[in-house]
């Protein structure tokens, strides 16, 4: 198989750019202990020591049922460019003791990713918890140097794609935009957020740099100061507007202020009330965007200014030949006004006979987080999109995934770590991942089962037990199986095409309509069921005793 697919080529190679890729990502995108772990096993004479790994989550996050999986190429392009360059070599020799034979930097510097293999859950998928999401086989030092960076890579990406399903899930159909740039961790943050929310289900991002790196639509209004910066209509150095179909140039501050004035009436304000300033300020920006319109209303008073700015100057565009876009509410009680302004638009609608008025765009912002919008649909709204920012992209509801990178194998022996919380004991071995399906399409149960055996049938009766609970035990009869590790990197080569994020967020959709809805639901969702085979659950609780110690009471 070429080494050039997808335009990625391993680091030994020839190397191509490929648009978006992340040049931070690189192998000292670690921590320090990795680096010492791995002068230890050198010194302890294990580089031939073969280890597995599993890459997993233990909890949900935002108190759901569900996680989306994201980072999956980002992680398969990290593979083929792991390589230590001389800088790198002359770091870590800074920073380690002076007692480190040289020998070991030698080794350092011949390290790459060609002698590992990486298995995967299919990026976009939904998951759940202690189901590997990546199974990582190859040499013990350099599985463990990959450890820090791949879970950078997984953690954020999927906890972003989680969060932006969820408000998806929360708005339904309507429009949502990804505006948290200002707001995120650091500009790396923000591109991620980006990216990983667009997967996620939103339809576009203010991030200029996001959409040219990954293709993603871009959306934005303008500032409140760009309002405030104008005093009158005095100011307004350019005036005139040709018509859309071509013709002479009208002078278009007349025409917004005269339709201002025969809006009075239905707006049921008083002209002084509304600001000439913010008028001002629409014009000037319809005449720069005449087919962009989409305006900031609420800088002074949305009744009884912003409105009625907004739809003079809509009007006077309309009579050119142009169609306005809407406006954009950023504060105040978002259900309210949202049908205060779509009553407007359709009374405007109906008396001058503009159909398309009626439709205008309807934009909310104002620092929304899942709940607001659930309590905006309870509330009844005339909302077409929503502009989301700070509770996206800093997931403030759960800052962290979660997602741990534990041995489970080494040399052909499993291996477990033990706590005195159940929740933190790890399934050993090197192991596969079943999907069960039901005759309705809903996914039953996953499986995880020990790799040697044999997979799960269709029509077959299957014990699924919980692996720790041993009186939790069902047996399902599947109408489909599908295995969800699938070979991603081998022997230096990508196994499996990189879907783009088209393709992924697609990938979202349907996988989430696998999961029943009350998994899916906000309010105390059901817990989708994990399982181990019968003989995993044995060979898990046989390990298990065997390297516990036994207490001594006296």
């Amino acid at each position: 198989m070429s080494q050039m697919m997808n335009g990625v080529v391993p680091s030994w190679g020839t190397p191509e750019k490929r648009l978006g890729q992340n040049c931070i990502v690189q192998p000292l995108l670690t921590d320090f202990y990795q680096i010492t772990m791995a002068y230890a096993y050198w010194k302890a004479g294990k580089t031939q020591a073969h280890a597995v790994f599993d890459l997993f989550f233990r909890k949900n996050p935002f108190q759901g049922e569900f996680t989306i999986f994201a980072g999956l190429e980002e992680c398969v392009k990290f593979l083929t460019k792991f390589s230590y360059s001389k800088s790198d070599i002359d770091y870590i020799r800074q920073i380690l003791p002076p007692s480190i034979e040289e020998e070991f930097y030698d080794f350092l510097g011949k390290l790459d990713a060609r002698g590992v293999s990486l298995y995967a859950v299919k990026e976009g998928t939904v998951v759940f918890p202690r189901v590997p999401l990546i199974r990582v086989e190859g040499p013990l030092i350099v599985v463990q140097l990959l450890e820090t960076t791949l879970l950078n890579l997984v953690n954020y990406a999927s906890l972003i794609a989680t969060n932006a399903s969820r408000f998806r899930m929360a708005a339904g159909k309507l429009k949502l935009f990804e505006f948290g740039l200002r707001r995120a961790q650091g500009p790396d943050g923000a591109l991620s957020a980006s990216r990983y929310s667009y997967i996620g289900g939103f339809d576009g991002t203010s991030n200029v740099l996001a959409g040219k790196l990954f293709n993603i639509p871009v959306k934005g209004t303008h500032a409140h100061s760009y309002v405030t910066s104008f005093n009158n209509l005095d100011e307004l150095t350019v005036r005139i507007l040709a018509p859309k179909s071509g013709g002479a140039a009208v002078d278009f501050v007349n025409l917004a202020v005269k339709w201002r004035e025969k809006l009075v009436p239905i707006f049921n304000v008083m002209l002084s009330e509304a600001s000439d300033g913010e008028l001002a300020a629409f014009i000037s920006f319809a005449i720069a965007f005449p087919n962009g319109f989409l305006a900031l209303v609420d800088t002074y008073d949305v009744k009884k200014s912003g409105l009625l700015n907004f739809c003079a100057v809509a009007l006077a565009l309309h009579d050119l030949g142009y169609a306005p876009v809407g406006i954009r509410l950023d504060s105040g009680d978002l259900a309210y006004l949202s049908i205060v302004a779509r009553n407007f638009f359709t009374q405007i609608s109906e008396k001058y006979n503009i159909s398309s008025f009626a439709k205008l765009m309807i934009m909310a912002s104002n620092d929304i987080n899942e709940e607001t919008i659930l309590s905006i649909n309870e509330q009844g709204h005339a909302i077409d999109s929503f502009g989301i920012g700070t509770h996206l992209v800093t997931c403030q509801k759960q800052p962290a995934l979660g997602c741990v990178y534990k041995m489970v194998e080494i040399n052909g022996q499993a291996r477990i770590k033990l706590s005195h919380d159940v929740a933190k004991v790890t399934i050993p071995g090197k192991k596969e991942v079943y999907r069960l399906y039901g005759e309705n399409g809903h996914a039953l149960i996953d499986l995880l089962q020990i790799s040697s055996e044999d997979p799960p049938q269709v029509g077959k009766k299957v014990l699924c037990r919980h692996p720790f609970q041993e009186s939790k035990r069902a047996f399902v009869i599947p109408s489909k199986v599908e295995k969800l590790l699938q070979l991603y990197w081998q022997d230096g080569t990508i196994y499996q095409p990189l879907p783009n994020m088209q393709e992924i967020k697609e990938k979202v959709i349907s996988s989430l309509k696998i999961v029943r809805s009350d998994i899916r639901r906000t309010l105390n969702p059901t817990p989708y069921k994990v399982s181990v085979s019968d003989d995993l659950y044995h060979y898990l609780h046989n390990l298990w005793l065997e390297n516990a110690p036994i207490g001594e009471l006296s």
